[in-house]
C-alpha cells in the first residue's frame, strides 16, 4: 500500500490443484472433512480439496477486494458494483478501521449475511493511535480490545482476518526510547492477540502484513518486527506492480533496485525461509495503469493466471482496485476497468477454477 502520510488510513505449503475446490462450511472449525470436487466441471480431479480451520484451502485461493477507502463508500454498493464488472462473487472484502471503530461494521456484516452470497472479511485495524507501540503493548488499548471482544461475541462470530497495523516498516524508528522500535512493534502485536485471546475472541485469524518491498526488509532490525509463529495465523504483503514490475512472478518477488545486483530474495521467498508454515495472502495487490501502454495490465492478468501455480503459498488476493491510489506514479490508477481490454483480462482471470475455491 502507498505510504502512511497519503492514505489517512486506509481499509492464503501445499501444491496447487487446477481443479475445482470444495469448502467446508459455518466458520471453519473442527476437523477438515474431504469434500467432493466442483460438480459439472470436466477438468476436476478426483482429490478431495479442503478448508483448514484457520480458513486456508488446500487448492487455489481465495479472491477477494479491496474497493474502498475508509469509510467514504458504502461496502456494499461498493463490492456489489465491483461483483457486476467482474462477473462474479468475491470471497473477501477488504476494509479498514480506526482505533475507535467497533468491526465489523454492521454494513461489513451485511457483506456476510446477503443471500447466496458466501463472502469473509480481512480486517484492519490500528489499535495504536494517538499511542505508541510500546504503550500499547503496556496495555494503553486493553478497554478497546475488551469492548470489542465483547462486541464480536454478540455480534459477529464468524472466523475473518484481523490485521494488526499493517505495513508497520516504514514507521519503525530505530532511537530505543521511540516507542517505535521493531521490537516495540513485535511486542504490541503479542499483546494485542494475547488480550484478543483472554477475552475469548475465538474468530479471529491473526494477521501480520508486510509491504514486501526489500527496501526494508535489507534494514537490520527488519526480522524483529515478526511476532513469532504462536501469535501469527496468516502473513500478507502488499505489492503494487509500477511499470518496472514485468509481471506476477516479478511481482510477489519484488526487489528494491539496491538489492538486485546482491542476489536478496523477494518477499515470497524471504517468508518460504522465515515462516514457511504461514499462508500467506496478497491483502493487497494492484497493476498500475502506465500511460502510452493500454496492453500492459490485460498482458500482466492473463500472466497471473499462468504464473500462479508457481507460488502455492499465496492462499488469497485481494485487489486494490481504485483510480487514485495515492503516492503512486502516473495518478495511481489500478482500475481493473482503465480499459476495456483490463477489464476483459481479469473478468477472465477471476474465472479460473484456482481462483474458484467452492464454499
Amino acid at each position: 500500500m502507498p505510504g502512511v502520510a497519503g492514505r489517512a488510513f486506509l481499509a492464503l505449503t501445499t501444491a496447487v490443484s487446477l481443479a475445482a475446490c470444495g469448502v467446508i462450511g459455518g466458520n471453519g472449525g473442527g476437523d477438515e472433512p474431504e469434500l467432493a470436487p466442483r460438480s459439472g466441471d470436466p477438468s476436476a480431479s478426483p482429490a478431495k480439496c479442503t478448508v483448514s480451520a484457520k480458513l486456508v484451502p488446500s487448492c487455489g485461493a481465495w479472491w477477494g477486494v479491496t474497493p474502498v477507502i475508509g469509510s467514504r463508500q458504502d461496502p456494499v454498493s461498493a463490492v456489489t458494483s465491483y461483483e457486476r464488472q467482474i462477473g462474479r462473487s468475491v470471497d473477501i472484502y477488504h476494509g479498514y478501521h480506526s482505533y475507535a471503530d467497533l468491526f465489523p461494521s454492521a454494513r461489513e456484516i451485511a457483506l456476510t449475511r446477503q443471500s447466496g452470497k458466501k463472502r469473509m472479511l480481512v480486517l484492519n485495524w490500528k489499535p495504536d493511535s494517538g499511542k505508541t507501540w510500546k504503550q500499547v503493548a503496556a496495555g494503553a488499548a486493553d478497554a478497546q480490545i475488551a469492548r470489542e471482544a465483547a462486541y464480536l461475541k454478540a455480534h459477529f462470530t464468524k472466523k475473518f482476518w484481523l490485521v494488526i497495523h499493517h505495513e508497520p516498516e516504514e514507521e519503525v524508528k530505530t532511537a530505543p526510547n521511540s516507542g517505535y522500535t521493531a521490537a516495540d512493534y513485535r511486542a504490541m502485536f503479542r499483546h494485542v492477540v494475547t488480550r484478543f485471546r483472554a477475552a475469548g475472541a475465538k474468530n479471529i485469524l491473526f494477521t501480520m502484513v508486510y509491504m514486501g518491498y526489500t527496501g526494508y526488509m535489507a534494514k537490520p532490525w527488519f526480522g524483529d518486527l515478526y511476532p513469532g509463529d504462536k501469535y501469527v495465523d496468516w502473513i500478507g504483503y502488499d505489492p503494487f506492480a509500477k511499470s518496472n514490475i514485468k509481471d506476477y512472478a516479478n511481482l510477489v518477488n519484488k526487489v528494491a533496485p539496491a538489492q538486485q545486483d546482491l542476489g536478496f530474495p523477494g518477499f515470497y521467498d524471504y517468508s518460504a525461509k522465515h515462516f514457511p508454515d504461514k499462508p500467506l495472502m496478497l491483502s493487497e495487490w494492484a497493476v498500475l495503469e502506465v500511460p502510452g501502454d493500454p496492453g500492459r495490465k490485460p498482458a500482466f492478468f492473463k500472466g497471473v493466471g499462468k504464473q500462479f501455480a508457481k507460488y502455492p503459498r499465496i492462499k488469497a488476493l485481494s485487489y486494490f482496485n481504485t483510480t487514485h491510489a495515492v503516492n503512486m506514479p502516473d495518478g495511481g490508477n489500478t482500475s481493473i476497468d482503465a480499459t476495456s481490454q483490463a477489464l476483459k483480462a481479469f473478468r477472465a482471470l477471476g474465472k479460473r477454477p484456482e481462483f474458484n475455491v467452492e464454499r
